[in-house]
């Protein structure tokens, strides 16, 4: 008597614990170095080739990033990399603006020594790395320097928010931390930042933090602005009848 043919997937050994995520953390470093550009499609067999596993982990892996935000499903058609509108960017620099500087203020007078040690080991990271002109690692130990503030706020909400915008703005916020003169101004934002929270300033530490942020979005902007734009197709010509 004939039998059916069984599901591969349903036959495949589990994936190791942490596998997905593992996955997951590749395909987010290559869509925020742009090797994997926003709009472009995710081919899961492809992509499983690539990561030399099956496609069931690269299933869970994209719907991790479909939980942040980072890919957009699409019915009938597949799973996107995200594309953020310039207005969408714009606003949710705002509101990452407000909660920044609420977690900065709450923040002021937070600090015992473990946190100035670590707060002061950023800040020379991030001049060293301005020094080297490295906005990669620049970008990696900027991201810790406002998750430190957010957690010194001490609203788990309001920190969960700000991550959650985080990601979202990865895409555009990637582009700007390579210029040498971004990063010391930015560096510059933080040393005030930092040293208004250290004083107890918390009103200051808000202005600054909120500031910093709104400052952070014009860098952008003004490196989109200058950004190169697109050659042009070559026109093609009609053939000779």
């Amino acid at each position: 008597m004939a039998t059916r043919a069984q599901d591969p997937a349903a036959t495949a050994p589990p994936a190791p614990p942490g596998l997905a995520q593992t996955i997951a953390d590749q395909l987010q470093a290559l869509i925020h170095s742009g090797e994997v550009a926003p709009g472009e499609r995710l081919n899961e067999a492809a992509l499983a080739l690539r990561m030399g596993t099956s496609r069931g982990p690269i299933r869970e892996a994209i719907r991790i990033l479909t939980g942040i935000g980072l890919v957009t499903a699409v019915p009938n058609r597949g799973v996107f990399v995200r594309q953020i509108s310039v207005r969408e960017m714009l606003e949710i620099y705002e509101l990452r603006a407000l909660l920044f500087g609420h977690a900065a203020e709450q923040a002021a007078g937070q600090l015992d020594a473990v946190h100035r040690a670590e707060f002061e080991q950023l800040l020379a990271q991030m001049d060293q790395m301005c020094e080297r002109g490295d906005g990669t690692r620049y970008y990696a130990v900027n991201l810790r320097f406002h998750a430190l503030i957010l957690e010194l706020g001490g609203n788990r909400r309001a920190h969960q928010a700000y991550d959650d915008y985080v990601k979202e703005l990865h895409l555009f916020r990637r582009r700007y931390f390579d210029a040498a003169g971004n990063m010391r101004r930015s560096n510059s934002e933080h040393r005030a930042i930092y040293e208004a929270i250290a004083a107890g300033a918390g009103a200051r530490a808000r202005t600054l933090a909120g500031r910093h942020v709104l400052e952070g979005r014009q860098r952008l902007l003004a490196t989109m602005d200058a950004a190169p734009e697109p050659a042009a197709a070559p026109a093609r010509r009609r053939p000779a009848r």
